[in-house]
């Protein structure tokens, strides 16, 4: 059985692998997930391990098991994979909101299970005669089911991501990305100054130019989302510290947070 309470997998992580990654099946057996599933996870991009050693095999840590937390959230609730995968890649997706959504959905799904199950009793007390079709009307729920795609998923932002990342290929997603992580390097070299010095702004706005060429366009309002996700989610952390050495996330989180009130 899939474990799909909040926090539990991850804490389940800390506690058996405080410093280790996961292997692929260590991750099968902690969460219920067949290793199969993961496999196919990581082929369509909806959840990739942290490294892959050498030898092939895959390395999961905390960022990927909160990741697969929301993955198992939504798919309970019957979201197709693909549209999981929009969710989660939204470029103003925000966890705590989407929790809230999960939770919503939830209660709509138990206060339908629950009028279900009142009705069955009327049917087993009265018989089976009885017409009534009430109690499998999901129209709210579908309708709140819409909003949440809609939320995450026709964002004008990840059109254009659509549009400009279509028909790239692995590889040339592999070098953009790249090329992304060797600005924050850059900046990373700086941090023994101030985020507010003139040449950290001008790698700031560079990273502005870069994302809106490559990806969509990088409003203000957008990249001061996305400095604040470079210190709040934990693999995107890890990786712009690994470019740039450790702190270098939260440097570049405060030269953001700068640029987009004096810019």
């Amino acid at each position: 059985m899939m474990n799909l309470f909040p926090g539990i997998i991850v804490a389940q992580f800390r506690e058996r692998k405080k410093k280790a990654m996961l292997t692929v099946n260590e991750v099968s057996k902690l969460t219920g997930v067949s290793v199969r599933s993961l496999h196919h996870y990581d082929a369509i991009g909806l959840l990739k391990p942290a490294k892959v050693t050498e030898a092939g095999y895959r390395l999961y840590g905390d960022a990927e098991l909160k990741r697969l937390q929301n993955i198992l959230m939504f798919r309970e609730l019957q979201f197709p994979l693909k549209q999981i995968r929009t969710i989660l890649d939204s470029p103003d997706f925000d966890q705590k909101e989407a929790l809230a959504q999960q939770i919503k959905l939830l209660e709509l799904q138990l206060k339908h299970t629950q009028e279900l199950i009142l009705f069955a009793r009327r049917l087993q007390e009265k018989g089976v005669k009885e017409m009534d079709f009430n109690a499998f009307d999901k129209k709210e729920m579908k309708a709140y089911e819409q909003e949440v795609r809609e939320r995450w998923g026709t964002t004008k932002a990840y059109e254009e991501y659509q549009q400009k990342t279509k028909g790239r290929t692995d590889m040339e997603h592999k070098q953009i990305a790249s090329q992304l992580m060797e600005r924050f390097a850059e900046i990373g070299k700086l941090w023994q100054g101030s985020p507010t010095e003139q040449i950290v702004q001008e790698k700031v706005a560079g990273i502005q130019s870069f994302i809106t060429e490559h990806y969509y366009h990088c409003t203000n309002e957008i990249l001061r989302g996305l400095g604040e996700m470079y210190v709040s989610d934990e693999r995107m952390k890890r990786n712009i510290d690994k470019a740039g050495g450790e702190g270098t996330a939260e440097f570049v989180s405060q030269a953001i947070a700068v640029y987009c009130v004096n810019s």
